[in-house]
């Protein structure tokens, strides 16, 4: 009879050391590009210009913003992600892996800010919020609002470059500076003064600067938006007889004191050019970023007599 031998000990012992060490590598590997690294609602990664490797790794870690950031870090490092790294604001969102993690941050597919606004009086506040929603701060954002030069490049004034803001959602990337960042607004005041409405303020005799100045004293008066083709027409009446507007909320402007809730003789006496029971016509620039409601309002106007 043939005589068979078992398979020796010691290979059985180097076969489970394999199977061992290899079932080790292959979790490891499974764990840092394929596992789960992200749970817990949605998070935001936040890298300014000019940070390395290490600044990004310490904000993931100071902000958990991984589960296991080991795992982060052995990804991180077989992509050689330290050599390209990208400021940018990026999504985490529950579930995700270190594998899609590090090629958006390699590639630089941050997530886009949705930045809405309403409501907003001046041109400090405007820069307020621009500085709480991007990159660049609003000491940065404000310097660019009161540049006449930027101004002059998109066809405004200093005092009338408010009213480049039409209310919308925009969205725009964090790191995107404030002079792209007001780039992209004029993109959307192009759109918004189409042939309709370039052509319904041309009949009126008025720039798309001038609408949204009225437009800016109209939201100011009005208690409700039914009552706003009302007061366009009313002021328009005033406009088109060379009256004083003597409208309230521009005295209010002119005193800048916005606590004022009965105008009395002693704020109209304000010499200031946005006073409009001292000087004749529109002042030079909007009161406030006007409504879209507010300027369609100017444009649909109903007559006064």
């Amino acid at each position: 009879m043939e005589n068979k031998k078992g398979i020796p000990s010691w290979l059985k012992i180097i076969a489970l050391i394999v199977i061992v060490v290899g079932g080790y590598f292959a979790w490891t590997f499974y764990k840092a590009f394929y596992a789960s690294n992200v749970s817990g609602e949605k998070k935001y990664l936040y890298i300014h210009e000019g940070e390395k490797y290490e600044d990004v790794l310490k904000s993931i870690k100071d902000s958990n913003l991984v589960d296991d950031i080991a795992s982060f870090e052995r990804a991180a490092q077989y992509k050689k992600y330290e050599e390209s790294v990208k400021p940018g604001r990026y999504l985490l969102t529950p579930g995700m892996n270190n594998r899609r993690l590090v090629g958006n941050l390699i590639g630089g597919y941050q997530e886009p800010v949705k930045f809405r606004f309403s409501n907003v009086r001046l041109k400090e506040n405007m820069a307020a919020l621009l500085g709480k929603s991007f990159e660049a701060d609003s000491a940065q954002f404000i310097a660019v609002l009161n540049d006449e030069a930027t101004a002059q490049k998109y066809g405004f004034t200093k005092e009338n470059l408010i009213s480049m803001f039409i209310p919308n959602t925009y969205e725009i990337y964090w790191n995107t500076n404030p002079e792209k960042v007001i780039a992209r607004f004029d993109d959307e005041w192009k759109k918004f003064w189409n042939t309709d409405r370039t052509a319904k303020a041309k009949a009126l005799n008025l720039t798309p600067q001038q609408v949204s100045t009225l437009a800016s004293i109209v939201k100011g008066e009005a208690l409700h938006q039914d009552e706003m083709p009302m007061i366009a027409g009313l002021y328009l009446n005033r406009l088109k007889k060379g009256m004083l507007l003597q409208a309230d909320p521009t005295v209010i402007f002119a005193n800048n004191d916005f606590t004022i809730r009965r105008v009395l003789n002693k704020h109209l006496r304000t010499d200031n050019p946005y006073n409009t029971y001292i000087y004749r016509g529109l002042p030079p620039g909007p009161i406030s970023i006007p409504s879209i409601a507010a300027i369609d309002a100017v444009l649909n106007f109903k007559q006064h007599y």
